[in-house]
């Protein structure tokens, strides 16, 4: 077997059809199916379950997709370190985050970081935090930025934030004027989240249960502007970082602390026991030097 044996194979098991690998890897489907029947005569094995309208990985072909990719991640990591070697300030960098963060801190960093290393290209992916996750793991980005806590057996994390979450409401809300609330004093009203590709849509609506209610929700988007614009219309109230609270304070709102904190802690994550390339190391270190994380 070769590298571009297990590389087409991967590439099959992660869009679990030919067509679709064919198509990424610019290479005709028969070319590619060929590929992957003499994997299965070299291994003696076979790899996939072609009696299904869609294709499927039998138990052996999981175990070789797993280490397949670990063959693969090894080569990924030489290129990057000989790379390191010959060209510390150039190159690219691969970044997965939500809008929500990417909006918050990214104008600030990237300006930062173009100025030290200008040759370097920054491309960003906009995700919900779930999605970003999946991305660092397939090694589709170098760096990602989610809402912590997230599993350790699979990432090497740097918290980078800590705040808490709280309430935003309209000045009209009859509960306005308070400093501090029980969130349950808000079970009757209309709640307005991020989407569910968002981690803190699952994480408001855990926290909402354990305050003893089950939130009604009114309306979900995947623009947290949009959700303050709801707000200022007196459509809902939502639960919001507070730095997001910070930035429409000259609005028609309030902000409520909870008296049970919601905390809100970011953090960069990268796959575990993954070479972390220089360029991203020094971005790292920009994330973590700069005030207000």
């Amino acid at each position: 077997m070769d590298i571009r044996q297990l590389s087409y194979f991967v590439e099959v098991a992660k869009h679990k059809s030919f067509t679709k690998a064919a198509q990424t890897l610019h290479l005709s489907q028969p070319s590619l199916s060929k590929m992957v029947k003499n994997l299965e005569e070299e291994l003696d094995v076979t790899l996939f379950d072609r009696s299904a309208r869609q294709i499927a990985l039998t138990d052996a072909g999981e175990v070789v997709v797993e280490q397949a990719q670990k063959i693969l991640n090894s080569l990924d990591d030489l290129s990057a370190s000989l790379y390191d070697v010959m060209n510390l300030k150039k190159g690219k960098i691969k970044i997965g985050l939500p809008p929500v963060i990417s909006t918050l801190f990214f104008p600030t960093i990237i300006a930062e970081f173009q100025r030290m290393y200008p040759e370097v290209a920054i491309l960003l992916a906009e995700d919900g935090a779930k999605k970003v996750e999946k991305k660092v793991l397939e090694g589709d980005v170098d760096l990602g930025f989610v809402m912590l806590p997230v599993d350790h057996t699979k990432f090497d994390v740097v918290p980078f934030v800590h705040q808490e979450i709280k309430l935003l409401v309209h000045e009209s809300h009859p509960l306005a004027n308070r400093d501090l609330v029980d969130l349950i004093e808000f079970k009757e009203d209309r709640f307005l989240l991020l989407s569910k590709e968002f981690t803190l849509n699952s994480r408001t609506k855990e926290f909402c249960r354990n305050q003893g209610f089950e939130p009604k929700v009114a309306y979900e988007s995947s623009q947290w502007d949009f959700i303050v614009g709801m707000v200022e219309k007196n459509l809902g109230v939502t639960l919001m970082p507070e730095l997001i609270c910070d930035r429409v304070k000259d609005g028609p709102f309030r902000t409520i602390s909870l008296s049970t904190t919601f905390p809100w802690m970011l953090g960069i994550i990268m796959a575990k026991n993954r070479y972390v390339p220089y360029i991203s190391r020094s971005f790292i270190s920009l994330v973590k030097s700069l005030p207000n994380t």
